[in-house]
């Protein structure tokens, strides 16, 4: 059993790790706003929650001070509100008070520091990739991330801190933002509405974000360090995932396959290798 600080319990892929954790039996403290645990629906006993109007403005010392104790931290939180995220400077923000978070972890001694980064990071396209795989991102999102996970590599090397950065694929699921493409073909096909798509031949790496938050929080029990991608690693086309969703409802008549706007960032294949050891 271990003691782990999770910043971010209240969101998407964060409520799946703190899950993961409960049920394996770790002791957690949550980094979360005034009303963030009553969002999140973790309301366990023996939860330790730490409230904060804003976990990126927090300075190393407050950090250090709610850290004794802790053998983990998973740090989940960032900006990543629809339509605005990829390209806000918020995410600058976010780079700057994780680093906070880091140095007060270092002060306080704890011994494993886990960054949740993103597969934009790498050079798309590409379907086969690997945490080797070249780096190249497009929008300043995916920027401030592999900036973020640079200088961590570097500060943590120098400090005896263990590094680990788990870099996100395709998730859906439990709490996934209702305009994403799994709960607008699930919404318009169960309603009987046409589903505009792209040609579909896009291919992508889906997952289970429950099955994600359950590989993070391994990544904490079993110590593993570096980068990390968090993926199915079975690559599928778009056309693929639709037709298989449209037909729980017998409705494939309604996929309208190359009528969708298509976004000119959008890669043709994004696709991982998983690298996380089971416990």
């Amino acid at each position: 059993m271990k003691t782990i600080l999770l910043t971010g319990a209240s969101g998407f892929v964060g409520r799946q790790i703190a899950k993961a954790l409960i049920t394996r039996g770790h002791r957690l403290k949550l980094v979360l706003r005034p009303d963030g645990l009553e969002r999140s629906g973790l309301a366990v006993d023996g939860i330790e929650v730490i409230e904060t109007l804003n976990v990126f403005a927090e300075d190393a010392a407050w950090w250090s001070g709610h850290l004794a104790g802790v053998d983990a931290i998973i740090h989940s939180a960032w900006y990543v509100e629809p339509g605005k995220y990829l390209d806000s400077p918020e995410n600058i923000d976010c780079v700057a008070g994780s680093l906070a978070l880091a140095e007060g972890a270092m002060s306080a001694g704890v011994g494993h520091f886990i960054g949740v980064g993103t597969c934009f990071e790498y050079r798309l396209p590409n379907a086969e990739i690997t945490e080797h795989s070249e780096l190249g991102p497009v929008t300043l999102y995916a920027a401030a991330k592999l900036a973020l996970f640079r200088m961590l590599e570097q500060r943590c090397a120098g400090s005896g801190v263990d590094f680990t950065w788990a870099r996100l694929f395709y998730l859906y699921g439990e709490g996934e933002h209702p305009a994403r493409l799994f709960p607008t073909l699930h919404r318009k096909l169960s309603g009987g509405e046409p589903m505009l798509l792209s040609s579909g031949d896009k291919i992508r790496d889906f997952l289970d974000v429950a099955v994600a938050g359950a590989l993070i929080a391994t990544l904490a029990e079993t110590g593993q360090t570096g980068i990390a991608n968090v993926c199915s690693g079975r690559p599928v086309t778009i056309r693929a995932v639709a037709e298989e969703i449209a037909d729980l409802y017998g409705r494939r008549d309604l996929l309208e396959f190359g009528t969708a706007t298509v976004h000119p960032r959008d890669p043709a294949a994004v696709s991982g290798i998983c690298n996380v050891r089971p416990r």
